[in-house]
């Protein structure tokens, strides 16, 4: 293991490996990762490699529809990596070892004539159906509104969770006491488990382009600003609500977007925090940096920073702005991802 890994792993970090690649999750295992999450891009581009082409051929010979193909591949695909991580699992009883699935990103369609109530009630379903006999599986669902408001049912059904595409601390708090509201009505709680994923870097390309007055001090910081903050605020909250297991903030998108930041940049800044979910480039450049990581999470930049991030940056705004976004950069990929194994099936079929 890289020295630097195993001094960030020492500040009580826990990586998580951004895809489900085989090949990678053996070789970021090896490396000290402990979990793995997945996605329609990460599915996607394990499919344009051609590597996947024999399963593939496979499911198409069953005669299933591009749809069908696209879930049971990911199924596969992720079931591989929980067998890897189950050990973990079963070493830290249920308290990590995790591999996420996101559920059908298609339930967000913006233009879709689907109504409120029927997409919470599908959220509730596919997270009930995709969880089923995984204990070491977390079920993705996103901070929308029908994503929220599906969440105490999905956790009173017994589904670990793993909240994404949160941006605020308003999102976080809905979904914290959503989760909250579920597990209370669980029989106990010993295997009640959560986790918060908080997007970093968009934030911070966000106040480039909509808050160029920043100075340079705090350009470039409400990504960990405000990260940090939630992180406290979670863990505050646990502390009054203990659990036998752990729930826990994962601090995503870690992977630089400004050329000028070094690719380390919130991993350093993270470091001692619950669960990191680094791009595997990331991670490689984390154990190539020759760097000694120590204890960062409680640590805020400069008070006037502070202030200044308050007073000029509309949080209100900054959420329905990322969440449009992201809300578009949820769905996409998955209409991608069945434009490409329709693309597939062609190919493999005609040659």
């Amino acid at each position: 293991m890289s020295q630097s890994i195993k001094s960030l792993l020492a500040t009580g970090t826990k990586l998580w490996l951004d895809s489900v690649d085989p090949d990678l999750v053996r070789r970021e295992k090896a490396l000290g990762a402990t979990g793995a999450t997945s996605n329609p891009i990460i599915i996607s581009d394990l499919i344009a490699s051609g590597r996947f082409d024999p399963q593939l051929e496979e499911l198409v010979a069953q005669g299933l529809e591009d749809s069908e193909i696209a879930w049971r591949l990911t199924d596969q695909l992720v079931s591989q990596a929980e067998a890897q991580f189950m050990p973990i699992w079963e070493q830290t009883r249920g308290d990590d070892g995790y591999v996420s699935f996101e559920i059908d990103p298609l339930l967000e369609l913006p233009d879709s004539s689907v109504d409120h109530s029927h997409r919470v009630k599908q959220y509730v379903e596919l997270a009930r159906h995709w969880s089923a006999g995984h204990p070491n599986r977390m079920i993705k669902i996103p901070a929308t509104p029908a994503g929220l408001d599906a969440l105490e049912e999905i956790v009173a059904n017994g589904v670990k969770v793993n909240v994404t595409l949160i941006f605020s601390p308003r999102q976080y708090c809905a979904a914290r006491d959503a989760v909250w509201r579920g597990a209370n009505r669980l029989g106990d709680l010993k295997t009640f488990k959560s986790v918060y994923s908080i997007f970093v870097s968009r934030v911070d390309v966000y106040t480039q382009k909509a808050v160029p007055q920043l100075s340079p001090a705090a350009q470039g910081m409400l990504g960990i600003v405000n990260a940090k903050r939630i992180w406290a605020e979670n863990r505050q909250f646990w502390a009054t609500h203990p659990t036998p297991l752990k729930q826990e903030i994962v601090f995503a998108s870690t992977g630089t977007k400004n050329p000028s930041d070094v690719p380390w940049k919130y991993v350093e800044a993270f470091a001692g925090g619950d669960i990191q979910t680094n791009p595997p480039a990331t991670n490689e450049a984390v154990a190539q940096s020759g760097l000694v990581f120590t204890r960062q999470i409680e640590k805020l930049p400069p008070q006037d920073v502070l202030d200044e991030l308050d007073r000029l940056v509309d949080m209100q705004k900054l959420e329905a702005d990322l969440m449009a976004e992201g809300i578009d950069k949820f769905v996409k990929p998955q209409q991608a991802l069945l434009a490409l194994i329709a693309q597939r099936r062609s190919l493999l079929v005609h040659r």
